[in-house]
C-alpha cells in the first residue's frame, strides 16, 4: 500500500513542481503569475495535438514547450509592458486557456487516437530498492529530464550568479536595480516567459506521461497548487519541492484509498489537495516573507515597482 502510495504521489508531484518552479522564478523577479493553470493547459493540449500529428512524443514536448512561452510571453506583455493587474489578467488567460483548448480539442482530436507518450524507464538496481526505489527510480524519460532541468534551473538562478542576483535585484526594489543598470522590464519578461516555459513542459508532462490524452480541464487546478506551493515552500526551491510532494500525495489518495476499499467520500478526496493549500497559506504566510516587490499592479509602486 505505501509503495503504491508513493509511485502515485511522485508521479503526481512531478507536474506541480516543475509548474512551481517556474512560479519561483517569477515570483522571485516581483510577477505573481495566475495562469499558471492556463499555460499547463495549453501545453498539454498542444503536446497531444503534436504528438498525435507528428508520431513522435518529443515532437510533442517540443509543441507543449512553445505552447507554454507563448502564453507566458502573452502574459508578460499583459503584466509587463502593459503593467495591468497580475490576478485579473492571469483570471482571463485561464478562461481563454479552457476555452480554446477544449474547442480546439473538438477539433483537431478524435476520441480514441493513439497517443505517443512516454514509457517508464527502471533505473538498474536503484528501481528495486524498497518502498522508495519504484517512486523515484521507475520514471519515465521526460519525467527524469523534468526534475533534472529543475534542479538546474535552482542553480542557475540562485543568488551566486549574475541571472539569479538580478532575479532578486527586480523583484526586492527594482527601482534601486534599475538605478544600477539592470534592464528590470526585461528581466520580468523573461522571467514570466520561464514560467510559461516550465509550465508548458508541467502539462506536457501530465498529458505524454500520466495520461496519455487529452481531456476538457485536465489540469483540474494543479496550476493553482503551483502557485501555492511556491507560498507554502517560503520561496526556497527545497521548500517549494517538498509542497510539490504533499500536493501530490494529497491527489494520489483519491485513487488508492478507494482501490483499497477504504469508505471515504470521493467528494472530500477531490477537494483534499485544496483544503491543504487552504491550510498551507493561511498558516504560512504569516510566517514567511515573500519578495519585497511583489505586487498585482506595477502601477501601485509607480513605473518600476
Amino acid at each position: 500500500m505505501i509503495t503504491d502510495l508513493l509511485v502515485a504521489s511522485i508521479a503526481l508531484a512531478i507536474p506541480v513542481l516543475v509548474a512551481a518552479s517556474g512560479e519561483l522564478v517569477g515570483e522571485r523577479a516581483g510577477v505573481l503569475t495566475m495562469s499558471v493553470e492556463g499555460m499547463m493547459l495549453t501545453g498539454a493540449f498542444a503536446a497531444v495535438v503534436g504528438a498525435t500529428a507528428s508520431g513522435s512524443a518529443l515532437t510533442g514536448v517540443a509543441c507543449g514547450a512553445l505552447a507554454g512561452v507563448l502564453v507566458g510571453a502573452l502574459q508578460a506583455a499583459l503584466s509587463v509592458w502593459l503593467r495591468a493587474d497580475q490576478i485579473v489578467t492571469g483570471l482571463a488567460v485561464n478562461a481563454l486557456a479552457l476555452a480554446g483548448t477544449t474547442f480546439g480539442a473538438r477539433l483537431l482530436l478524435e476520441r480514441g487516437t493513439p497517443v505517443p507518450g512516454f514509457a517508464r524507464v527502471e533505473v538498474p538496481f536503484l528501481a528495486d530498492l524498497p518502498v522508495l526505489g519504484p517512486a523515484l527510480f521507475r520514471q519515465t524519460g521526460l519525467g527524469y529530464a523534468l526534475i533534472a532541468l529543475v534542479v538546474v534551473l535552482a542553480v542557475l538562478t540562485t543568488r551566486r550568479t549574475g541571472w539569479g542576483l538580478a532575479i532578486d535585484a527586480v523583484g526586492e526594489d527594482a527601482a534601486s536595480a534599475d538605478r544600477s543598470g539592470i534592464p528590470v522590464l526585461r528581466v520580468r519578461f523573461a522571467a514570466v516567459v520561464v514560467v510559461g516555459l516550465l509550465a508548458g513542459l508541467a502539462g506536457t508532462q501530465l498529458a505524454l506521461s500520466e495520461v496519455h490524452t487529452f481531456t476538457d480541464n485536465m489540469t483540474a487546478g494543479v496550476g493553482y497548487l503551483a502557485v501555492v506551493a511556491v507560498i507554502a515552500g517560503s520561496w526556497r526551491p527545497v521548500g517549494v519541492a517538498v509542497a510539490a510532494v504533499v500536493f501530490g500525495l494529497a491527489q494520489a489518495l483519491q485513487f488508492t484509498l478507494p482501490a483499497l476499499g477504504v469508505d471515504v467520500p470521493f467528494a472530500l478526496l477531490v477537494a483534499l489537495p485544496y483544503v491543504l493549500a487552504l491550510l498551507a497559506v493561511a498558516g504560512l504566510v504569516t510566517h514567511s516573507r515573500p519578495p519585497a516587490g511583489l505586487t498585482t499592479s506595477f502601477v501601485r509602486q509607480g513605473r518600476l515597482a
